[in-house]
C-alpha cells in the first residue's frame, strides 16, 4: 500500500510494474515541520518523521499490509518550502529558488505489523538557472494548472526542467520516490522477485 495521494508518486510505481492500492493519509503535516522546524530538527529528520506518520496512520488500519509512506521537504539554504497556495505563490517561490541550488529532501518509510521495518533519504540537488521575470511568467501561464501540486512550483518531468542548468540525484527520488532504495527493500523481503 502507498499512504500517498500523490498522483506523481503513483506514477512512479506504477511505470516500475508495481501493484498497489494508493491510501490518503490525513496527518497534520504543517504542524510536524512546524515543530520539527522550532526544535531544530534538521530536514532529512523532519522528512522521515513525516513519511513515517504517513505510513503508521495507513498501517494502524491495515496491518498486515506493507505500508510505504513518503514524503518530501525542498530546502533551499536555512528556508523550508510548503507547496504553493496559488499562482502568486508559486511565483514568490521560483524568485526565491532562481540563480541557487535547493535540495528535495526525500524521506521513505515501510511499516508491516505495527512498526517501521525500513526507511530511507535521498537528497538530490537542483540548480535553477537564473531565469527571468519574463521566463517565470511565461512558465507559470503554460503550467497554471501544476505548481500548486509541487513543493517547488515546478514539475521536473514537464516544462519545468527547463529551468535547471543542473539536476543531480535519482529522477524518481525528485519525483517523491527514492525508487531504487525502495526496490532493493522489496527484493530482499520477498515482495519483488530476485
Amino acid at each position: 500500500m502507498l499512504a500517498s495521494a500523490s498522483t506523481a508518486r503513483r506514477a512512479v510505481l506504477e511505470a516500475a510494474g508495481l501493484r498497489f492500492e494508493a491510501i490518503a493519509a490525513a496527518v497534520d503535516e504543517g504542524a510536524i515541520k512546524e515543530s520539527a522546524q522550532a526544535e531544530g530538527i534538521p530536514a532529512p529528520d523532519a522528512a522521515l518523521m513525516l513519511a513515517d506518520a504517513k505510513a503508521e496512520r495507513v498501517a494502524r488500519r491495515n496491518p498486515d499490509a506493507l505500508v510505504i509512506g513518503c514524503d518530501q521537504l525542498l530546502v533551499c539554504g536555512e528556508r523550508w518550502f510548503d507547496k504553493p497556495a496559488d499562482v502568486v505563490a508559486a511565483r514568490q517561490h521560483l524568485q526565491a529558488l532562481r540563480g541557487h541550488t535547493h535540495q528535495l529532501v526525500t524521506a521513505i518509510v515501510c511499516h508491516r505489523h505495527g512498526q517501521r521495518i525500513w526507511q530511507h533519504v535521498a537528497v538530490p540537488r537542483l540548480t535553477m538557472r537564473d531565469v527571468s521575470d519574463a521566463f517565470v511568467d511565461a512558465y507559470l501561464e503554460a503550467e497554471a494548472a501544476h505548481v500548486t501540486q509541487s513543493v517547488g512550483a515546478y514539475r521536473i518531468e514537464g516544462p519545468g526542467v527547463q529551468l535547471f542548468s543542473k539536476v543531480e540525484g535519482e529522477h524518481a527520488a525528485i519525483l517523491g520516490v527514492p525508487l531504487l532504495p525502495l526496490l532493493g527493500f522489496l527484493r530482499q523481503h520477498g515482495v519483488l522477485a530476485t
